[in-house]
């Protein structure tokens, strides 16, 4: 996890310089003899790159929060574990659920739903604790799945504006009996420079979804057996 936390702010840095260098490289590519800033080509981009930076840096501050509270840390902290495992083996669940209650997360949310099935069969605390891990990692999963649907969209956007570009600029060669390239360069360029931006922002969002989701995952999985492990005592023997 420590190693994780090292990656976070160098992933973060790359998703936003990505970003830039990609638009100046497409930048570059259409206007090959001007000298056009970064800032100039996202302004090219007219309204609609405005919004998918916009968009982007959404995106990057879901980023940067997920990777502050989707961590082993926050999600089962090891001090809180040592507590309640303490706690089931001096026999003091009543203090083990006010404990818990005290200290909401995804490890105590689960303990507790067991705790409150105690006086029931095993059967009835088992299904407790699964139906409540199921209900933390669902949360979790939606959560990231704004990711998710930033990572739809902004190509559509980028999409949104190729499509605007071309009929502006079929709409100057039509309107004109002379046309001269320049005449709807400026169109060309929106439609370019709007799919450039929309997909700078999707490819990036979608592998940090994708790693987050398998971080949910394996969170879940990892939490999941330490409760069961702590809940084992209360297994009937046969």
């Amino acid at each position: 996890m420590s190693r994780l936390r090292q990656l976070a702010w160098p992933l973060a840095c790359w998703f936003f310089s990505a970003q830039l260098l990609l638009a100046q490289e497409a930048e570059a590519a259409a206007t090959p003899s001007n000298n056009v800033g970064i800032f100039d080509a996202i302004g090219q981009g007219g309204k609609i790159g405005f919004v998918i930076i916009l968009i982007s840096v959404v995106a990057g501050t879901l980023i940067v929060e997920h990777f502050m509270s989707i961590k082993r840390e926050k999600l089962a902290p090891p001090e809180i574990v040592d507590e309640i495992e303490e706690l089931m083996n001096e026999g003091n669940y009543q203090e083990v659920l006010e404990y818990c209650e005290s200290e909401p997360c995804f490890f105590t949310n689960v303990v507790a739903a067991g705790v409150r099935k105690l006086k029931y069969p095993f059967e009835a605390v088992e299904k407790s604790i699964e139906e409540m891990e199921d209900e933390e990692s669902v949360k979790l999963h939606q959560k990231i799945g704004y990711l998710s649907l930033i990572a739809g969209v902004s190509p559509m956007m980028g999409l949104f504006g190729t499509v605007t570009g071309m009929v502006g600029a079929f709409g100057t060669i039509a309107s004109q009996a002379s046309v001269e390239p320049r005449d709807f360069a400026g169109d060309i360029q929106l439609a370019l420079v709007t799919t450039v931006l929309g997909l700078t922002v999707a490819i990036p969002v979608t592998a940090f979804f994708v790693f987050f989701r398998n971080k949910v995952t394996m969170m879940s999985l990892e939490i999941g057996a330490i409760v069961e492990e702590m809940f084992d005592r209360f297994r009937p023997t046969h």
